[in-house]
């Protein structure tokens, strides 16, 4: 979508009649705030021409929403007055498999002059993605997905199943429940790599393919919203949030991204460390540079520092490594004879508090930094920096990434790269948010935490 709204019928207009024949009364349209809270305005069908031409209207006051909807402002965006216009992509529309009477498509955000919204998330995202393109690369990325399954009658959280983790008994547990969740997907034309039951309690874990940032992120949305309503159906509460009981194994949000130019993929076929090619690894190292910023938007909630734990293969440091699952930043080669189609990155400490636009969106602008600066790698780091001392992790070079909201914020307040990158509005607003949430619970204890946070994802 461009700048501005379409005036004309917009162009790929779906085709309402088909729609109706299918069963579609009302269209849902969403947009991701930067708390990571999904937000939400509906059509009917018969309305969605005019959506698409003139949009909806929104207040612009979520864009500065902290995670439990309290309305705090910044220095540039927020507060009750003013009014967006949410336009559905409607080259993304699909029809819900999973909620019958009903299509989705995510918005893009313009002002009622019609041009484009400073703050808008997903043109951000949009917008690196023609940066890279700019320099000559192409990316591709895809979010994982883990969430547990709770009894849906208690606010505390209760397992659906029980089992051994990745056991073939919790397998039986949500087999049929996999089987429909796979298949609204696929209706809905996403590509369903992998489904499997998780470590943590009533925790599985679903995979797509990989597609370019801003479909990734879309998908994202999708998946998780699919997710919830085929959990509901089968009478069980999805939770995508970070952390459910304090002390456990939580849910992750990683991304996987890859990169290519002309030559082929950037991660393989070179004469750096298993196979980086000099691009590859500066983008990489741009990357790594930014981690402690990237957190703030990956994972800055408070509860995301519940999950954020050594030895729990979480990526709370700040180092990268080939297969290194207490590495933040993991490079995944693939096996011998798939590296060029396989070799990807893993950002391993993200979660699904995050909206994925503005991950995905800062991941490139962090990683193209390093490439304009032409950075290089540290050494890289194996095994878990945790059975290290202090004075050995030093020597190594190894940072443990920021341990709370406060910290992450402030990082993300430091970094040169995504503060030009996202404009003075989007980042003092993310920054906002951060701190408004940090500070609210500074004092908080981890279950206090945890039960604010539990059903929001």
């Amino acid at each position: 979508m461009g700048d501005r709204i379409p005036v004309s019928e917009p162009a790929g207009m779906v085709d309402v009649a088909q729609l109706r024949l299918d069963g579609v009364e009302l269209v849902e349209v969403s947009f991701v705030d930067n708390a990571g809270n999904v937000r939400v305005k509906a059509v009917p069908l018969d309305r969605l021409s005019d959506a698409a031409r003139f949009g909806v209207g929104a207040s612009p006051c979520f864009e500065t929403f902290t995670f439990d909807d309290v309305m705090v402002r910044g220095r540039y965006l927020g507060g009750p007055d003013g009014d967006l216009r949410l336009v559905p992509d409607l080259d993304r529309l699909v029809r819900l498999a999973a909620m019958p009477g009903w299509a989705w498509a995510p918005a893009d955000k313009f002002t009622q002059d019609g041009g484009r919204f400073v703050g808008c998330q997903r043109a951000f995202a949009a917008r690196q993605v023609r940066d890279v393109a700019a320099a000559g690369l192409t990316a591709r990325a895809a979010f994982e997905h883990e969430w547990a399954l709770g009894q849906p009658d208690s606010e505390e959280f209760v397992p659906a199943f029980d089992g051994p983790a990745y056991s073939q008994i919790r397998l039986e547990a949500t087999a049929d429940y996999a089987r429909e969740l796979v298949a609204a997907l696929r209706g809905q034309g996403l590509q369903v790599q992998q489904f499997h039951p998780e470590y943590a309690l009533g925790q599985v874990e679903l995979s797509v393919a990989a597609t370019d940032p801003v479909t990734a992120a879309d998908d994202a949305v999708l998946v998780r919203h699919t997710v919830r309503v085929v959990s509901r159906r089968h009478g069980w509460r999805a939770s995508f949030a970070p952390c459910l009981v304090p002390g456990g194994a939580g849910s992750g949000g990683h991304l996987h991204l890859s990169v290519r130019d002309a030559d082929g993929n950037l991660f393989a076929g070179g004469s750096g460390p298993h196979g980086l090619r000099p691009a590859g690894e500066s983008f990489l190292a741009g990357i790594l540079r930014e981690l402690p910023a990237l957190l703030a938007i990956g994972a800055g909630n408070p509860a995301s520092f519940l999950r954020l734990e050594p030895s729990r293969w979480a990526g709370v440091w700040q180092v990268w490594g080939r297969e290194a699952r207490e590495a933040a930043l993991r490079l995944i080669t693939g096996t011998t004879g798939t590296q060029e189609w396989a070799a990807n990155v893993e950002v391993k400490c993200f979660d699904a508090t995050s909206n994925p636009y503005l991950a995905v969106g800062a991941v490139l602008a962090a990683g193209l930094a390093g490439v304009r600066e032409k950075l290089r790698l540290p050494a890289e780091v194996a095994g878990d920096p945790a059975t290290l001392d202090e004075h050995d992790r030093t020597a190594a070079g190894i940072r443990r990434l920021p341990t709370n909201a406060a910290e992450a914020a402030d990082a993300l307040a430091e970094s040169a790269v995504l503060a030009e990158a996202m404009g003075p509005e989007l980042h003092d607003a993310m920054l906002t948010v951060r701190r408004a949430e940090a500070e609210r619970y500074a004092d908080a204890d981890p279950a206090e935490i945890a039960a604010a946070t539990r059903w929001r994802w």
